[in-house]
């Protein structure tokens, strides 16, 4: 059996991470650790805490404070503090199912020596039986982060990572930045050759609420550096998708559209000014339409 790290990034969410912890505390196997990183909260979050740590509980739980850097910034600091063989990043205003912990150790058994592994995956849903996304149409699909749409595998998950290949792996943390995209460490790890195995279950309930880093449409322009890295790794993961190719380098212009010109944004990312140029109207059209 393998223990896990479910390790939770927090923000000014006091309110809300209660409900995780009740979702914890119900989880029909307890081989785990709840592993929290308060991203500099000014709310009463580290309250709430002292006080429940003063208590008794079937899991260890630590609670690590720092000052705001980002979601990115906190995994880093929580792969290094984890003691858990499986990394599972789960959000404070989310929650999981009774049998969540079961059903990862029940799936970590299955796999075998026919891939590069660097972990496996459940479904997120709305409801426990209202999935969010695609999902596969067998019991489960042995793919790389990068293969996801050929195996109609797109939108959110709920990856179960080796804490042992995250440490491989660590978030870029640019000075003056607080955001980097996820996708950018995972497209590294599948770029490298491993593969996750995606199981048709679901194990992990989803709220995407105001103030969230979904919800926040403005951060790549607030982060134009981290958006580089991102665009660039796509470019890079997807070198014959015109689809991948236009949608990066779209990302990008519109995050520094009013700071560097169409020729100092072909130039960084390598491509031709009319891909540039075409991108922004592609981009443009596309979020006109929806």
């Amino acid at each position: 059996m393998s223990f896990i790290t479910v390790f939770t990034p927090t923000y000014n969410r006091r309110q809300l991470i209660d409900y995780l912890y009740q979702s914890l505390l119900a989880q029909s196997n307890k081989s785990f650790e709840w592993l929290v990183v308060d991203d500099g909260s000014t709310d009463d979050t580290d309250e709430y805490f002292s006080e429940l740590l003063s208590k008794q509980h079937p899991f260890p739980i630590r609670y690590l404070k720092q000052e705001n850097g980002g979601k990115h910034r906190a995994i880093n600091r929580g792969v290094q503090n984890a003691n858990g063989e499986l990394f599972f990043i789960v959000d404070s205003d989310d929650t999981l199912l009774p049998n969540t912990i079961e059903k990862i150790n029940q799936w970590v058994t299955t796999l075998d020596a026919s891939h590069k592994w660097c972990g496996i995956a459940g479904l997120r849903g709305f409801t426990n039986n209202k999935v969010i996304g695609q999902q596969p149409s067998t019991d489960f699909v042995d793919a790389k982060n990068t293969e996801r749409r050929k195996y109609h595998l797109e939108g959110d998950k709920a990856e179960i990572y080796f804490t042992e290949v995250l440490k491989k792996y660590p978030f870029p943390e640019i000075p003056g930045e607080n955001f980097i995209s996820e996708e950018i460490v995972w497209n590294a790890i599948a770029r490298d050759g491993y593969y996750l195995r995606w199981f048709n279950e679901i194990i992990y309930i989803c709220s995407y609420l105001e103030g969230g880093l979904t919800k926040d449409n403005s951060k790549d322009k607030r982060n134009p550096q981290g958006r580089l890295l991102w665009a660039k790794g796509q470019l890079e993961a997807f070198p014959n998708s015109w689809r991948d190719r236009f949608l990066a380098i779209g990302i990008y212009r519109h995050a520094v559209c009013k700071t560097e010109s169409i020729h100092q944004t072909a130039k960084k990312l390598g491509v031709s000014r009319a891909s540039v140029l075409l991108a922004s109207i592609l981009l443009s059209l596309y979020n006109h339409t929806f």
